[in-house]
């Protein structure tokens, strides 16, 4: 099939290496974000997508909005018979919609309809589902509520990152949807209705979320710490600093301390006493400081046990 892909980071690339390799499909075009200003240079820089593309040569657009009336009709003269989409940005029109013979086919990184929205990994995580896995979506107008074509499930793991998780559903993606365009060609896909009763939404992340209170129950902060361990990170105030949190284990039983409270220092750890359960860290970062094990931060920080961290 003819295809246009639309997509920008990192998370897209597997499927459109996917496609790019497949000896059934014919990437027509590229649709991607504009380049942004990165670092303190303020260097412009692509995103992956377009720089595969290029690579690739493929043709490539960067619009500013894709649904000006100009780009449409840059859209409707580029042979498509659908239009993949993942993790593009920017909300598409129902005009553009309607211009596939096939429609816009979107690869979801969760089970719709739970998390619906910007940041289903996260979310996923954050709220200590057992599983995820990625959903293959006919595209309607509505935010990520168009019929489910097809799914596949992963268990989250114990000790499982945003960005163990990002690599896994990213290459379960390219293959879904491979999967599910030979369907859609064959006639064989059967679309079916989310229930939206069922829906949750994975709002899009900020600087703010990643603030921790010691007063939450150990599980809740540990999931905090691997859900947003690429951004912004799990964070609390120590000593006037902001301190990073990476990783800990939960200690179910209660120390004697009040929440917020250092209980416990070794050579190569502390805990914090929660509002349920103790929470031994084990990696760090200080403000200003490189990312460093619980026993390399210690070395520079002493610490005493009934000492209250600023964050309660």
């Amino acid at each position: 099939m003819n295809i246009i892909f639309m997509g920008t980071p990192d998370f897209s690339l597997p499927v459109l290496e996917g496609l790019a390799k497949s000896d059934k499909h014919d990437v027509k075009a590229v649709v991607t974000q504009p380049d942004k200003a990165r670092g303190r240079s303020g260097k412009l820089t692509a995103t992956p997508v377009k720089e595969y593309a290029i690579e690739q040569g493929i043709d490539v657009y960067t619009p500013v909005r894709v649904k000006d009336a100009e780009f449409v009709e840059v859209l409707k003269n580029i042979p498509c018979d659908v239009m993949v989409v993942i993790a593009f940005g920017q909300i598409l029109s129902q005009e553009i919609l309607d211009i596939p013979r096939f429609g816009c086919v979107n690869v979801h990184a969760s089970l719709l309809p739970r998390w619906r929205g910007a940041a289903p990994m996260q979310w996923a995580i954050l709220s200590g589902d057992a599983k995820t896995g990625i959903t293959t979506m006919q595209m309607d107008a509505g935010l990520d509520t168009g019929d489910m074509l097809l799914k596949r499930e992963i268990d989250i793991e114990p000790d499982e990152t945003d960005e163990s998780l990002h690599d896994k559903l990213s290459h379960m993606g390219s293959d879904l949807l491979l999967e599910t365009l030979d369907e859609i060609e064959s006639g064989a896909i059967k679309p079916e209705k989310q229930n939206d009763e069922s829906s949750t939404y994975a709002s899009m992340l900020t600087k703010e979320l990643g603030k921790i209170y010691f007063s939450w129950e150990a599980v809740k902060i540990e999931r905090y710490m691997r859900g947003l361990s690429s951004w912004p990170g799990a964070y609390c105030d120590f000593r006037g600093k902001t301190l990073k949190l990476y990783s800990a284990e939960v200690i179910t039983e209660d120390s004697e301390y009040e929440p917020g409270t250092i209980c416990d220092v070794t050579k190569k750890s502390f805990s914090v006493q929660t509002g349920k359960g103790v929470l031994k860290l084990k990696e760090v970062q200080l403000e200003g400081k490189k990312r460093m094990d619980a026993a390399s931060f210690l070395n520079g920080n002493h610490l005493n046990a009934g000492e209250r961290m600023d964050t309660l």
